[in-house]
């Protein structure tokens, strides 16, 4: 694996990892940081952290790259053994190791979202510069559970499909603040958001903007902004269609930051791995990685 070579095409580096030359060598080090207090944290050690034999990731920037290549083109973990050189099994210990590590590594470059905010105090604290927030919700297919309560749980008449949901919230940045906890794709985009007291802990200062299936917050939140719904026996006006327009031009901004998050196909492909933690870990990950692309841009300050 040659790490250099691969440097010396922008196009192929971020094909393959979603990141440019530039953002790979920034997180680095703090990456290396963290596999470093790993194996130095490690009971019963017989050697000095960095000791043995080098294996088939000698470096922190091959491990980097392992992990940034899995979660950007989502192969099979036969594929991961025939790239890295580490057997089927080893190459899935490593890939959740990894991922661990590079979550710890973005919260220290401080570009993770947060999972829930507590209290009105806590969201002004965490973002005292934004004014309004966009809600979204998506979800990702995933492969049909065999027992029958879990494929009732998981299948999405939204999606006709078996998925799993997360809430996005967004700035007008595109920059991704909140990304909740990842449920089974029955639940409602609106249950979810109320699971994690969304609109309770959120300024009433701060305006609020939903699509259609985010009915009702308005009653929870003074300042909000639905897209309205029609219905059989009473369709939607023309004024109602140009505001239902004009709510989905202004919430573009969060789909392009979901868009972010899926330009990782471990986001939008069939999930394959075992529902657990690592699951929701992608969600997160990637959020991170998106918003740490819009800081190295110099998007978002």
């Amino acid at each position: 694996m040659n790490i250099n070579k691969l440097h010396k095409n922008q196009r192929l580096i971020k094909a393959l990892t979603g990141m440019n030359s530039q953002e790979f060598n920034d997180l680095v080090p703090t990456f290396e940081r963290e596999l470093y207090q790993y194996y130095a944290n490690q009971p019963n050690r017989q050697r000095q952290p960095g000791g043995g034999r080098r294996g088939h990731l000698p470096t922190g920037a091959h491990k980097l790259f392992f992990i940034l290549f899995y979660i950007k083109t989502y192969p099979t973990f036969d594929v991961m053994s025939f790239v890295s050189g580490k057997g089927r099994g080893r190459s899935c210990e490593a890939a959740h190791l990894y991922l661990e590590l590079l979550e710890k590594a973005l919260g220290k470059k401080i570009v993770l979202p947060k999972r829930q905010i507590k209290s009105v105090e806590e969201f002004l604290a965490k973002f005292p510069e934004v004014k309004d927030i966009l809600v979204d919700g998506t979800e990702r297919r995933m492969e049909r559970p065999q027992k029958t309560k879990r494929n009732k749980r998981h299948y999405s008449g939204k999606k006709k499909g078996h998925t799993r949901k997360n809430i996005v919230v967004t700035d007008e940045h595109k920059r991704i603040l909140i990304v909740s906890p990842t449920k089974p794709g029955r639940r409602h985009d609106k249950n979810c958001a109320d699971r994690i007291l969304l609109l309770e802990h959120s300024p009433p200062e701060v305006g609020i903007w939903g699509d259609s299936g985010f009915q009702g917050i308005q009653h929870k939140h003074p300042n909000t902004v639905v897209a309205k719904r029609g219905r059989k026996d009473r369709p939607l006006t023309t004024a109602e269609k140009r505001d239902n327009h004009v709510i989905s031009s202004f919430r573009a901004v969060a789909e392009n930051a979901i868009g972010g998050m899926k330009r990782y196909r471990s986001m939008r492909d069939t999930l394959r791995n075992k529902i657990g933690i690592f699951d929701d870990r992608l969600a997160v990950v990637t959020a991170g990685i998106w918003n740490y692309h819009l800081a190295s841009t110099g998007y978002v300050k």
